[in-house]
């Protein structure tokens, strides 16, 4: 069991994290959602459902701000985790940040180590809502990064946050450039384009018009535009059309 000692001279178990999810362990949960994570190896998954994860995760936040940010620190520092929840938990504790800076800095030390789509997901920090531009410059570096759910993370910004009012074509063009056999980083970028025709029809139409996807990126962001209830009907058998067999 991993230990480091606090300025009192106080030895925590960052383990003690592992403990408290163990001991939310649901077995039958865990058959269930491994067969939905087909990258990670079932021994990894530990089992719980994602409201008492947050349960746990806002607890030990809580109690952390009384007793001192130390076992979270070390509990963050500790990479690779070896559960899938454990990396759920680092995920959430990086939502619980209020600092722009700091949340940053943190994704920045933990993307390249997320290891699935699910963990990827679920990070959605409010404070990155508040500092647009200054997310832009992050996006803008996550985008072009090796590491598959770093991009991912990404898209998924820029689906978050700028196709709204902040929405620009320029956005749109950085996720049509990514370039990569990935399913998951393909997959998010469907999902990017189907919610843009959603926000954005007219802007976003061109870009299927033109072919300027590659095929499958193409034709998965029309099956999912035409599953949206977003989508008019008439726009639905228009976006039939513009199929590419």
């Amino acid at each position: 069991m991993k230990h480091r000692t606090t300025k009192n001279g106080e030895e925590m178990s960052i383990d003690s994290y592992r403990e408290q999810l163990f001991a939310l362990q649901d077995k039958e949960y865990k058959a269930f959602h491994s067969k939905l994570m087909p990258t990670i190896d079932a021994d990894r998954i530990i089992g719980i459902r994602t409201p008492k994860l947050r349960k746990l995760a806002k607890e030990l936040w809580r109690e952390a701000q009384i007793k001192g940010q130390f076992s979270i620190d070390a509990f963050m520092s500790e990479l690779p985790h070896h559960y899938y929840e454990e990396n759920n938990l680092h995920g959430l504790f990086i939502e619980q940040i209020e600092d722009f800076d700091t949340c940053i800095a943190a994704l920045d030390r933990f993307l390249p180590y997320v290891d699935n789509w699910a963990t990827c997901d679920m990070m959605a920090p409010k404070v990155l809502g508040k500092e647009k531009k200054k997310l832009l410059f992050a996006i803008r570096r996550w985008i072009v990064a090796e590491p598959v759910y770093e991009v991912r993370f990404a898209v998924g910004m820029l689906m978050r946050h700028f196709l709204d009012e902040d929405f620009k074509t320029e956005y749109a063009d950085m996720v049509a450039a990514v370039s990569s056999p990935e399913y998951y980083i393909n997959m998010m970028r469907a999902w990017y384009f189907a919610t843009a025709l959603a926000k954005q029809y007219d802007a976003i139409l061109p870009y299927l018009e033109e072919n300027r996807l590659d095929v499958w990126t193409h034709n998965k962001t029309i099956q999912k535009a035409i599953e949206s209830y977003r989508i008019t009907s008439e726009q639905k058998e228009y976006l039939r059309g513009l199929k590419v067999l």
